[in-house]
């Protein structure tokens, strides 16, 4: 009989433990008057028994509020990310001005261009040298992209590159420097037709396009195709300034926010009156696809390549106070003509389809324009 009663007392004593510690993770959310992010951050700082890192678990769950939106455009940044992505929108970055590419053994980087007057010629690079180590650290089985982080720094520190130049190691102390990358390029096809690839519509697009279609006519183009396949879009003042220089008096652009504000961007009656033709692809977003739609609209130029994705809204970075941001989504795009492209894209008038290999020698720039279907698409669309 004892046994039982002792036996009973010790299971009414578990149910009272386990029930004042359920009191007590009540009694803990109940005291603090807060959101429930800042409960939960206070309660994992406060009792988690292991390490914990504030600035990660804060950088984690503003990523997961913002996916949570399921919004493919819209996204958060660290603030070492946000730093990056600023170099991106102003098309430049700090480097020390060589361009590198993996070998097929692995061993090292094949430095394959030195930018003229760039740091790294300064000190001593040349093309042809196989970059081995940076700061002292290997790089054989190195990914390419952990390989430029380590060479890219804050401008004005200095960064030490060992390469293999004919069986031989030598090292070398590089400055790092703020480098502008080409937006809009430009060269002449056959029949004088001019082409322009135009690479974003970020910082600068408008002056380099705008110079780019000047220099082409002085040089006798006739005709001009532009390529904005694989441009992820950009600003859109620097779309409308385009725009504006191409088409005649009428709309350009229609946008539409959060709010419910429209806006409408307006062309002067000052125009480029020549033969035109864009190329698209199922990458070129955003900006891109309306550059084309507007041209087309307009009936300036003939499209060319394959039907664009549809992006149809547009987005606003906010920085955060501790130096990060969020990309959000806050309003919608529409062509001149009030049409919205999301979910839908552009669909070429002459529709080219190409297979995975050519396409990935487009993405990559090493597709002669003689050999580009879609280019000789456009070039005998500007010729018929």
């Amino acid at each position: 009989m004892k046994k039982t009663i002792m036996r009973l007392l010790s299971y009414v004593l578990v149910a009272l433990v386990a029930a004042s510690t359920t009191c007590a993770c009540f009694l803990y959310a109940q005291k603090n008057d807060t959101g429930k992010l800042e409960e939960l951050e206070s309660l994992l700082l406060q009792r988690f028994i292991g390490e914990t890192d504030q600035d990660a678990m804060e950088d984690a769950a503003a990523s997961a509020m913002v996916s949570a939106l399921n919004d493919r455009w819209s996204y958060y940044m660290t603030a070492e990310q946000y730093l990056s992505y600023q170099d991106t929108m102003s098309n430049s970055y700090v480097g020390v001005g060589i361009t590198i590419q993996v070998r097929e053994d692995r061993q090292g980087f094949d430095i394959i261009d030195v930018t003229a007057g760039g740091p790294a010629e300064e000190a001593g690079l040349m093309a042809g040298d196989i970059l081995v180590a940076i700061d002292d650290t290997a790089t054989v089985e190195m990914e390419i992209s952990a390989t430029s982080a380590l060479i890219r720094g804050e401008e004005g520190t200095t960064v030490k590159l060992t390469v293999d130049r004919a069986g031989e190691q030598h090292a070398f102390t590089v400055s790092r420097r703020k480098f502008q990358t080409p937006v809009a390029t430009y060269e002449m096809l056959e029949g004088d037709i001019g082409l322009i690839t135009i690479e974003n519509f970020d910082s600068r697009c408008a002056d380099e396009t705008i110079a780019a279609i000047e220099t082409l006519r002085e040089q006798g183009a006739v005709a001009l195709i532009f390529d904005v396949r694989n441009n992820p879009g950009g600003y859109k003042t620097e779309l409308v300034e385009v725009l504006d220089y191409l088409l005649p008096e009428g709309p350009l652009f229609r946008t539409e926010d959060y709010r419910g504000v429209e806006q409408v961007d307006y062309s002067d009656s000052a125009y480029l009156d020549m033969p035109m033709a864009v190329l698209v692809n199922l990458s070129s977003y955003s900006a891109a696809e309306f550059f084309a739609a507007a041209l087309d609209e307009y009936e300036a130029a003939v499209v060319v390549g394959e039907k664009t994705y549809g992006k149809g809204y547009f987005q606003n970075t906010f920085q955060l106070s501790d130096g990060s941001a969020v990309n959000l989504s806050v309003g919608k795009y529409y062509t001149p003509n009030g049409n919205s492209l999301a979910g839908v894209g552009l669909t070429p008038e002459v529709e080219i389809i190409v297979d995975e290999e050519t396409a990935a020698k487009i993405l990559a720039g090493t597709l002669p324009p003689e050999e580009d279907p879609q280019i000789i698409a456009a070039i005998n669309a500007l010729k018929s």
